[in-house]
């Protein structure tokens, strides 16, 4: 019974932080999404402005 149920936990432990890692990427791939969202505009901004500036 108690390897039972050490294989339950173990198995419940493991789920618990793939579940957690896919919903961290889900999250950091938006932001990224987002970020480079934001570069691109800013990187037309300059071009189409014409600024030279670094």
């Amino acid at each position: 019974m108690n390897i039972a149920l050490l294989i339950i936990i173990v198995v419940a432990i493991v789920l618990a932080i793939v579940g957690g890692l896919t919903e961290a990427l889900s999250w950091l791939l938006w932001v990224a999404l987002i970020v480079g969202v934001i570069a691109l505009i800013a990187f037309l901004f300059r071009v189409i402005s014409g600024n030279k500036k670094v």
